[in-house]
């Protein structure tokens, strides 16, 4: 259900949490996630008192975001992966769509021919996402025990706006696009969601958590803040 505070537009999911807790999403849509136990005109003081933190985020987002990267299917274009730059050269003789090798990214050029690009993009979300299971695998699993907690599945996938999420379960799932993010922020990326099976929120609590596994965890996470609309294709 959504709501509107003095303009602020927001969406509430409840749930069996113990408190709420505001996020504004990379778009700059408010999403507040609070327990059952709280009324809705109860939420809608607590975003008005948020009211200056929330637009500030919000317009700190819409500069970011305008500086997003738009990259062609074309040799000599850049792609991102593990926070490096590659450049992209066009081929005829592949047999798989994409690949990563000698210092560039080769690309078959049928996928590009005669079409607007829809099965080259696929191809490299496709790569990303095999790399991915790979790597968030071998993460999820040297961390989880460093945080103290059991680990179900773990997908690599499109999450939308989010780079990351995790259930009640332990099941894990992390955005394709994280891929193209240095490995020091990849980590901090699985920290965080590991730390969310033991502190579902954003509390002093969570993050202290977090900070006991990774080093400068705020800047990781300023980091992906201000370069998140960078990783994209």
């Amino acid at each position: 259900m959504s709501y509107v505070a003095d303009t602020i537009d927001y969406t509430v999911v409840r749930s069996s949490r113990r408190t709420a807790d505001i996020v504004v999403e990379r778009t700059g849509d408010v999403i507040v996630r609070a327990p059952a136990s709280i009324g809705d005109a109860e939420l809608d003081k607590i975003v008005q008192t948020r009211r200056y933190r929330i637009r500030r985020a919000q317009t700190e987002l819409r500069e970011i975001n305008a500086s997003r990267v738009l990259r062609e299917l074309c040799n000599g274009e850049t792609f991102l992966y593990l926070g490096r730059s590659y450049r992209l050269s066009l081929v005829f003789d592949q047999e798989q769509p994409l690949l990563l090798k000698n210092g560039r990214f080769t690309l078959r050029r049928d996928l590009v021919d005669g079409g607007e690009g829809t099965s080259a993009l696929r191809a490299f979300r496709d790569y990303y996402t095999r790399r991915g299971l790979e790597r968030f695998g071998q993460r999820v699993a040297y961390f989880a025990p460093k945080v103290g907690v059991e680990v179900g599945r773990v997908d690599v996938r499109e999450l939308g706006n989010r780079w990351a999420s995790c259930t009640s379960t332990g099941r894990l799932a992390f955005h394709w696009k994280c891929m193209m993010a240095p490995l020091t922020i990849i980590d901090y990326i699985v920290v965080h969601e590991l730390c969310h099976l033991l502190h579902p929120d954003h509390s002093e609590a969570f993050w202290n958590e977090v900070d006991k596994v990774v080093p400068e965890s705020r800047t990781r996470k300023e980091w992906l803040r201000a370069n998140g609309a960078a990783l994209d294709v």
